[in-house]
This record gives C-alpha cells, structure tokens and sequence, in this order.
C-alpha cells in the first residue's frame, strides 16, 4: 500500500462503524467484503476498495443533492459520471462510477455487431472478475486500469421497463454464473478508481506526444533477460494518428495478456501529459497508458481455450482424489455421509434445488451446479427411460438420468422380484455402487445427485411410498428428509471413458484434450446388447457374459432384480479391441444400480 492510501486507510478507519454487517464472499474468484446496508442495499467492497471503505458508503457520494453537485457525466454511451466523495476527515476521493448495462441490448456499429455477434454486456461480478484476472496476468507495467473499488446494488427495485433489460439475456447471464446474485429489477453501479489523465482522443494528448523524445531501441528499453515482443504499431507522427497508433498498441498488449474488448474505442486509452508539455511515459520509452471501460471485456479464443482445458484438468485431478482430506468448507456447504458414502452438500441458489456431490472436497460441488450440464446438448442413450450423455460447459462428459423412484414397477414390465423389492433411491444406487467397487467389481462413477427445485405434480397416492418411509429419518443440515415425494431426482455418473487415475494423469500429459502426435488413452463403454448387434461378441459370449455377471454381483453380496444386457458395460480399449479379464473374456462394468438389492436384506 501506498503512503497515500495508507493515510486514507486511517481516515477510513476513524470514520466511525462499518456501513452494514459484514460478510465475506468469493465471486467469480473475486475476494469482496460483503455489506448488508441499514436501507436493504448490498455493497461489496474489493482489496482495492477496501482502504478507501469510508468514501465508498453510499451517503457519502450517491446522497441525492451532492451527487447531482458534484457529478461530472463522461463521454460514451452508458451511464458514467466522475464524482468527488464528501470528505472523510479532510479527505475526498474522485471515484468514476458507472450503471451496469447486463441484460441491455449492446449498441454496437454493424460491423463490430456482424463481427461479435455473441456480444452481451458483462455482469457486474463478471467485469471485475475478467479485469482482475487480466491485471494479474499482465507484465509489470504494461497494462494498467483504473481499480476497481467496490460494486454498489441499491435496494430499489425497478419495473423491468425502467431497466432496459431483456429478460432472456438477464436468464443467459444467470445460466452461466449460478453462484452469484443477479437480480433483473435492480440497479448494479461498479464503482472505479479515478485515473489522472486525459483520453487519446483529447487533443492536448496528441500535443504532448509530439512533444515527447522517441523511445530508445527495444534491446535497449528491456531489461536484460525479458522477453522480446513484436515491436507495437505505434508512430509519434503521421500518417498514422495518435489515438490510432495507441488503440493499436493497448490492442495488442491485451490480446497478448489473453484478453480483448469487443467494442474497443481510442477514448478508452488514458495518457497522462507532465507539466513539462511531454507525456508520462513507460520502462519501455514508450507513452504509458491505461485502460477504462470493461463492460465488453473477454478473454480471446486461444485463452478461453486454455482456461477450460486447464479447469477440466482441475476436475480430473479432484475426481482421483475426491476422498481425501477435504480442505475447508465454505459456510454454504456441508459435508454429510448417507449410507457410508461421503458427500458435499448444498443449494442451488438459481433453481431452489439440493444438490450432493460424491467425495469430500468442496471445490467439486460447482462443477455440478444444474446450469454446467442441464441445458448443454445431450444424446438420449434409452428408448425407455430418461437417460442423456452429455458434455457439460467445462467439458466434461457425464450421464445423467431421471431416478425411478417414488415409481410403481408395472407388473407386466417387471419381474416378481421387482415388484416385491421396488426402485432403489438414488443414494442407494451410489452406496451400492461403492460398496461394489470396494468388493472388486468394476463399477461406472458415482459423482452427484441433484434433486429439482420444482414441485412434483403427480399426487402422492400412486407414488410407492417404501422409500420415502425408509429414508424418512435421514435429514438435511435444514432439517428436511433428504427423500421427498413432492421432489424428482436425477443421478449424474461420469461417462465411462478411462479410469479416473489414468484420466488426470493422461491430461497432465496430452494437456487434457490430447494432441495429434500422443492422442489421450480414452477408452468406450458399450453395453452387452449394443456389443452382440455391433458384433463385438456372439451369442455364446453374450449368454456367458450374462452368467458371469450374477456371479460377479452374487460375490459382493447383490442380486439384480431385473437382470438386463443393457446394465453392464464392457470396454473398448483405444486401439479398438474388447479390455479382457485374465479367462479370456471381456471384463464387465455394472452399469445400472436401480435395480440391485442386497443379498444380507
């Protein structure tokens, strides 16, 4: 901290309490200190914002009359003003506070609109999520921005007409960032640091750079040891413009750092003139410069690219190690154990559901949030049942299905001892599915349960209630059954492909994706009745298959009470070939557990 801000930092302690109760938040990756404002407002402050905490309080810059006093309206087309805070013991603080625009309809020129069609304004934790993220990766010096303070949410509700707001853009927005509150009828106003300067555009810009000596030789500007780039499109003279020449440059340092912003202008490029008449200039010679206006800010392709890779290989590496030591939970997750298997436990805040996801470490649970997996395109894998594969936002490839229980097994579909035994509840299906795997049987991976916010509209008279009595003594950390019949549940599985060991490790390797010259080992499930119409095996090896199966479930102390070809899985190895257990015959993965019941009761 600098001595500046230190001394404002004093100054904000001595000001007197703290505006609201305190909370703290991780959104987007971003630390804030949350406050719940006396008025029903939220304020949520950055480290940035943090020694200044007295001058961003809404009273002391939003208050009516001073705001309208003080408040300077800035070039562009949103809602942007600078503004002078109310002094805080001797101290004021000009901040540049600007209206989120999430949800509006992007006014862009045609060409930038035909070239960025997927254009939609950030969100206001999005924003400084991506800002955050692009000043952590830049090099020293090479990319500056105003800070970002603090985002205020006034606790006005708005009618959606006031809001310019499209209600399918503000659901898009919330699909994608489930963990963060997004309210359509409210106000966001992100809060910035003042920059000193002037923007490219300003003729006294163009002034001082003309004034301003040439940079030395690049061998000479860079420290010995760094990097050499491209030389930037940049000219102190014509015939290419200054604003010109510095929009190029503030384009390429960016793209570099992995990020772009698709509706770039000249005047969000800020130079500062020095008394002298030159401009302030960098290590590099060159004019220094910093950036405003992220609201269109995005990573580029090629990091995009980089980022899912790098978050699917986090996945991989969590899955194998989903059951050791758990780091620390959150407050909004629990770790609960239902059945012997260990579990995260929370909300899903965007859908009123409950979601469980196997294994001990927190950070698995918000790779399985509904939104990551239930609108992404799926291919049904049953002509009978609600079963999708699909390939989830981060790139990983799961099963879902909708649970049968609660179901009455129909007589003529079912055998005696379906019928006398019912569907298995979806945490059955994964305690089964664990002890199996702990008795040697191969198994496919159990990784969640998500239970639907909606209500079920069946009536509770055709439901088969065994369940729901069986399971009515294990709660919830709110008390609540975790079986209820007004609810559906559906069990997510990992798509068989490889063993999670080999998984994370292969994508250490090939860098997840796998790559021409070493393609990752991923193998394919395929059941027994799809492998005897392909011709994998004959109707022996199918018949012997089946045999071996019951023997396999016998071993570990189940029975299927509806053994079907379709509940097994064997495996294509990578090369194309059937994985064989040492007799010669393909090994076997179970593959349905709603229909397995325990031999010991």
């Amino acid at each position: 901290m600098e001595a500046g801000e230190t001394a404002v930092a004093v100054a904000s302690a001595a000001a007197g309490a703290l505006p609201g109760k305190l909370d703290r938040k991780t959104l987007l990756n971003v630390d804030y200190d949350h406050y719940k404002l006396a008025d029903g407002g939220d304020l949520y402050v950055t480290r940035y914002g943090r020694p200044f905490l007295a001058h961003l309080v809404p009273d002391r810059w939003y208050e009516k009359e001073w705001f309208r006093k003080s408040r300077e309206k800035l070039c562009g087309t949103s809602r942007v003003y600078k503004v002078q805070t109310k002094p805080v013991d001797g101290h004021s603080k000009a901040l540049v506070v600007k209206w989120c625009r999430v949800g509006e309809t992007v006014p862009v020129d045609t060409f930038t609109l035909n070239k960025f069609i997927e254009a939609e304004f950030n969100s206001p934790y999005e924003e400084f999520s991506l800002l955050m993220e692009m000043r952590a990766r830049t090099r020293p010096g090479v990319i500056r921005t105003h800070k970002p303070l603090a985002i205020y949410v006034p606790a006005k509700r708005l009618e959606l007409w006031q809001t310019g707001r499209s209600q399918s853009k503000m659901a898009q927005k919330k699909a994608k960032f489930r963990d963060v509150e997004l309210d359509i009828n409210r106000q966001y106003i992100l809060i910035y640091e003042w920059i000193k300067g002037v923007a490219s555009t300003d003729p006294a810009a163009a002034e001082a750079a003309a004034r301003t000596p040439p940079p030395p030789p690049e061998e000479d500007a860079l420290p010995a040891g760094a990097p050499r780039l491209p030389p930037p499109a940049f000219s102190f003279a014509p015939p290419v413009p200054f604003p010109t020449a510095m929009l190029r440059r503030s384009i390429r340092d960016m793209w570099q750092t992995g990020f772009r912003v698709l509706d770039v202008k000249p005047e969000h490029v800020i130079v500062r003139p020095l008394p002298d008449g030159t401009l302030l200039r960098g290590r590099d010679g060159l004019p220094a410069y910093a950036l405003v206006d992220f609201e269109l800010l995005a990573r580029t392709p090629g990091y995009e690219d980089a980022v899912k890779r790098s978050r699917r290989q986090d996945y991989l590496e969590r899955q194998r190690d989903r059951f050791a030591q758990a780091p620390a939970f959150p407050e909004h997750l629990h770790s609960v154990n239902i059945f012997g298997v260990d579990y995260v436990h929370g909300d899903c805040g965007s859908t009123n559901g409950k979601l469980w996801v196997v294994g001990r470490d927190p950070l698995l649970f918000d790779y399985f949030q509904p939104e990551r997996w239930r609108r992404t395109p799926r291919e049904s894998l049953s002509d009978t049942q609600q079963v999708y594969s699909t390939t989830t936002k981060d790139e990983i490839h799961l099963v879902w299905k909708v649970s049968h229980v609660g179901d009455r097994p129909e007589p003529e579909e079912s055998t005696p001892a379906h019928m006398a035994y019912g569907y298995n509840s979806p945490f059955e299906e994964f305690a089964f599915a664990m002890r199996l795997a702990a008795a040697g049987v191969p198994t496919t991976y159990p990784r969640a349960i998500y239970m639907l916010g909606n209500q079920s509209t069946l009536p509770p008279e055709i439901l088969d209630p065994r369940r729901y009595l069986t399971h009515a003594g294990i709660l919830m950390p709110d008390g609540e059954p975790v079986l209820q019949r007004s609810r559906n549940y559906i069990v997510i599985w990992g798509y068989w492909n490889g063993l999670d060991e080999v998984l994370a490790s292969a994508g250490a390797a090939d860098g997840v994706a796998g790559n021409a010259e070493k393609p990752a080992p991923f193998c394919r499930g395929v059941n027994a009745a799809r492998a005897l119409e392909q011709g994998l095996i004959d109707a022996a090896m199918h018949d012997r298959l089946m045999d071996k199966m019951a023997r396999l479930l016998a071993s570990a102390g189940f029975e299927s009470t509806m053994p079907r070809d379709t509940h097994f899985l064997l495996t294509l190895l990578p090369d194309g070939t059937l994985q064989l257990d040492p007799d010669g015959t393909p090994v076997l993965r179970v593959c349905n557990f709603e229909f397995l019941r325990p031999l010991d009761g």
